[in-house]
Order: C-alpha cells, then sequence, then structure tokens
C-alpha cells in the first residue's frame, strides 16, 4: 500500500455518514469526511462540545453537510433515543464509525445502566447502537461499519467470570478488554452480515499511538501511568488527523477488505499510514466471539434483525 493520505479519500458525495465522539479522532474523521462531500452526523453527550466541532468544520469546508447528534453511550436508553431520532429524519446509513471512547479511569465507574464504564461505553454501548441502526444501514449504498480498537487490544482478553470488572479492578487491563471485545464485534458482524445476507460490511481499524483528549478527558482524570507516558514519550504520539487515516482508509477505499483490519505501518504499529495488518489472535476466536455477542444481545436488550 502507498502511503495513503486524506487526499487519497473517493468522492464521498450522496453519502450518510455517522461519525461517535466529538474530538480526537472522531473529529478528524468527521472533517475528512465532509471536506469529501458526506453529509455527516458527528456524535457525542456534549452538546457544547459537538456545537464547537461541527462550527470549526463549517469553517474548514465551507458549505460542509455536517450536524451534531447527541447521544451518550454510556446510557442505553440514550442510545435507543438516538437512534430513533436519526431514524426519523433520514431513510438510510451509508457509513457508521464506531469510534467514542473512554480511557483508563483510575477508580471503577458504571454506567448508568450499571455497567463497569469502559466496557459499557467502548463497547457495549456501539454495539446497542449499530444494532438499532441496522435497519438504515441496511438501506444504506455500499454500507460500512468501521470499529475503531486499539493497540491495547493486544493485552486484553475477555473475562466472562469478572466482565464488569467487580471483583478485580485494573484500569488498562479493562480498557484492554474492552477493545478487544470491539475487534470481536468487528469480526463477528461481519461474519454474521455475510451469513445472513445483510450487505453490510464490516471492518476494524486502531490509530497506534496518536495525541488526543481520550488520555485526558476521562473521568478521574489519567493514571499516573498513563500521565507519565504522555509526557514523557509525547514524540511516539503521531498527530490525531495521522492517527485517523487507519479507520477512513477502512471506512472510504475501494480496496479497503471486508472484515479486514486496517492500522499504522511502522514502528509495531504504533506510527505511519494505513495499512491491512493481522488482528490479535485472540479477536479471531469465533467461539469467544459468539458468546460475547449473545451476552452482549442480553445485556444491551438489543437483537441484530
Amino acid at each position: 500500500m502507498t502511503r495513503w493520505t486524506t487526499r487519497d479519500i473517493p468522492a464521498q458525495h450522496g453519502r450518510a455518514a455517522l461519525v461517535t465522539g466529538t474530538g480526537g479522532l472522531g473529529y478528524e474523521d468527521a472533517l475528512a469526511l465532509a471536506r469529501a462531500g458526506a453529509n455527516v452526523v458527528i456524535a457525542g453527550r456534549n452538546p457544547a462540545k459537538g456545537a464547537a466541532a461541527v462550527a470549526a468544520i463549517r469553517q474548514a469546508v465551507p458549505g460542509a453537510q455536517v450536524r451534531f447528534g447527541e447521544v451518550d453511550l454510556a446510557s442505553l436508553a440514550s442510545v435507543a433515543s438516538f437512534a430513533a431520532r436519526l431514524a426519523g429524519e433520514q431513510d438510510s446509513l451509508d457509513l457508521l464509525i464506531n469510534n467514542a471512547g473512554v480511557m483508563t479511569p483510575p477508580q471503577r465507574r458504571e454506567t448508568r445502566d450499571g455497567f463497569e464504564l469502559q466496557f459499557g461505553t467502548n463497547y457495549l454501548g456501539h454495539f446497542a447502537l449499530t444494532a438499532q441502526l441496522m435497519p438504515l444501514l441496511k438501506k444504506g449504498r455500499d454500507p460500512r461499519v468501521v470499529t475503531v480498537g486499539s493497540i491495547a487490544a493486544r493485552r486484553g482478553t475477555i473475562d466472562f467470570d469478572d466482565l464488569q470488572a467487580q471483583r478485580s479492578y485494573r484500569a488498562f487491563h479493562v480498557y484492554a478488554q474492552s477493545k478487544l471485545a470491539c475487534l470481536l464485534f468487528a469480526f463477528e458482524l461481519n461474519r454474521r452480515s455475510a451469513a445472513g445476507g445483510w450487505g453490510v460490511q464490516s471492518l476494524a481499524a486502531h490509530p497506534g499511538l496518536s495525541r488526543t483528549d481520550l488520555l485526558f478527558n476521562t473521568p478521574g482524570g489519567p493514571t499516573r501511568t498513563i500521565y507519565f507516558l504522555r509526557r514523557v514519550f509525547r514524540l511516539l504520539f503521531q498527530p490525531a488527523a495521522q492517527g485517523a487515516l487507519p479507520t477512513l482508509f477502512a471506512a472510504t477505499d475501494p480496496n479497503a477488505r471486508d472484515g479486514a483490519h486496517y492500522g499504522p505501518d511502522r514502528l509495531a504499529g504504533t506510527r505511519g499510514y494505513p495499512t491491512e495488518e493481522p488482528a490479535p489472535p485472540r479477536a479471531l476466536d469465533k467461539a469467544v466471539a459468539v458468546r460475547l455477542w449473545e451476552v452482549s444481545e442480553n445485556l444491551a436488550k438489543v437483537r441484530f434483525a
């Protein structure tokens, strides 16, 4: 693969896209898609940040088709309400980027539904959102779902005996589990779509190490370890716009392969330009993926039609 950049994004005119997350990678995704001509909804829980993101995109791209959608991924009721509103506003959806998240709060926290915050926001909220937007996606033109993972997923395991970290909470371990769950979901969605004839592509991507607000916008503030690594090794973190490239490639390029996993091409996937890379072996465990899917449907009270 050549050094793919946003200049290589095909024209997106007539395509409807939804990106979760109003800052960092989510903002860069929405900006690039709007610049390519897509009709973009940038979704998040903070209306003020959402309005600022929309204003910045419109300033950078005069005439951009972009609007904010309020959704709190840590609330299943909010996810359901948002999906219902979107279905009332448009007939189809061509692209969904599951991006937003939280990272390593020092103490265990819960979503409004009582799930561990990282598992509930990074993974389960997106699982529920995708399920409830599936009718719109099935009506889309060459629809794709891109779920954003992390290099942390390489360290993840799915602990079905303590999925909500009630017995033992280790911040990074739980974050890694949530991101591994995202990858398992992306690949299982690919398999189920193919088997069921849904016509929806499902891909996964990760940003490597990127300078975003994620490390510092976590409830409770960053752990000492995260703060130290971010400050001391700042030069290892690439700009958010660079980190967004694998997701944008997976979302828009005709050569992006359904069911594949994309990340940066240099320094063990920590920085660089988009490339297809092997997913962590645990993300390819079909038995774990099926079990997690079934557990998640019961927890989120959703079914994929």
